[in-house]
């Protein structure tokens, strides 16, 4: 996209995690005339030079081609993470959604897409050194959120080569977390019976040390600002690593907690998980579980050198601003990301 003044972005997913960030840094840019935000439901938030619409992924009725007229960049980040006892509701929403918004990209002429990978997309890889962007990216089978990824990045494969007048980025970010998004993350991931002021670390005493957990985390307004770099540049394509140092383990986590590290054998860890998981006490699946002790660190080398980003918090600082937010309900106004109490109702992304 030309850095001349007018430009118009739309953004799916508008109202999630990352959704706020994006367009929250697209409005503030001058580059950029208007933000068209698209989501399920209309938030009260709104930034300058944002318009809404209410857009449903997964209905086949949703015009998005209509929506996408006249843009100059469509940046796609909509994804719902829950039911996780219902992949084919998920898969609706992530996979045949995720389609018809490329498709509609190529029907109104867009000709920049930026799509929401992960590095929930790669193969099992490496934990004693990080992988670049070739890696591969047939995901975990046994986890939707995997599958689901790396799905759609074999479906950019074939949009490209069909489509080889649009510009495609494809983000793959770390675990993404910030303030606002603390109440919503937990009712994804802990549940919604899970109080957020659990989270204070001296009531952490022990910390389980399951062998290949050691994973990347981002500051949310950092993947955001990648995003940003890629729709404003004129050159960029293909796929990004995003991702914050230090890598994440037991040992960094029981320093910044003040917690000691307890070794826990990975078959109990994930029979507990399971266990939870099977009696709907814990949305977060044994599957997601089994990718999560798979996936590579990622090298960010081609972030840095041809998109210039940089992030700005450790990946320390963000955990630690993230358990303020667990301990004090934060949120956004908008519906996913809204801080509510104990026992609210379930949100997607």
């Amino acid at each position: 996209m030309s850095s001349s003044a007018g430009s118009t972005v739309v953004v799916t997913g508008a109202t999630g995690n990352v959704g706020t960030s994006v367009v929250r840094l697209l409005s503030q840019d001058p580059g950029v005339a208007s933000v068209r935000g698209l989501a399920r439901r209309m938030p009260q938030w709104s930034p300058p030079g944002t318009e809404w619409s209410a857009v449903d992924l997964a209905s086949d009725r949703a015009d998005l081609a209509e929506r996408f007229t006249g843009a100059d960049a469509v940046v796609h980040l909509a994804w719902a993470f829950q039911p996780t006892h219902d992949p084919a509701a998920t898969w609706r929403t992530n996979v045949l959604g995720g389609i018809r918004v490329f498709e509609a990209v190529a029907a109104a002429g867009v000709p920049v897409l930026v799509h929401a990978s992960s590095v929930g997309a790669y193969s099992p890889g490496p934990k004693d050194h990080a992988v670049d962007e070739s890696w591969p990216t047939h995901g975990w089978p046994d986890a939707a959120y995997c599958r689901e990824k790396a799905y759609l990045e074999r479906t950019l494969d074939v949009f490209e080569r069909d489509h080889p007048d649009v510009r495609v980025v494809r983000m793959r970010p770390a675990f993404l977390f910030k303030r606002e998004s603390a109440s919503e993350q937990r009712r994804i991931f802990g549940g919604r019976f899970l109080p957020g002021p659990l989270a204070r670390p001296e009531l952490l005493p022990l910390l389980p040390d399951v062998p290949g957990l050691r994973v990347q985390a981002l500051h949310t307004d950092d993947a955001a600002e990648a995003y940003r770099l890629a729709v404003r540049s004129a050159t960029a394509r293909g796929a990004f690593n995003l991702a914050a140092d230090p890598p994440l383990d037991a040992a960094v986590l029981g320093e910044l907690l003040g917690a000691r590290p307890v070794r826990l054998p990975r078959t109990a860890a994930r029979s507990a998980v399971a266990a939870a998981w099977n009696l709907r006490l814990l949305p977060a699946s044994p599957y997601l579980f089994d990718a999560v002790l798979r996936l590579p660190l990622m090298d960010c080398t081609r972030a840095h050198e041809e998109l210039g980003w940089r992030p700005r918090w450790t990946a320390t600082e963000v955990l630690e601003e993230f358990l303020e937010g667990l301990q004090r309900g934060s949120g956004l106004d908008t519906a996913p990301l809204r801080g509510r109490k104990v026992g609210g109702s379930a949100t997607t992304l």
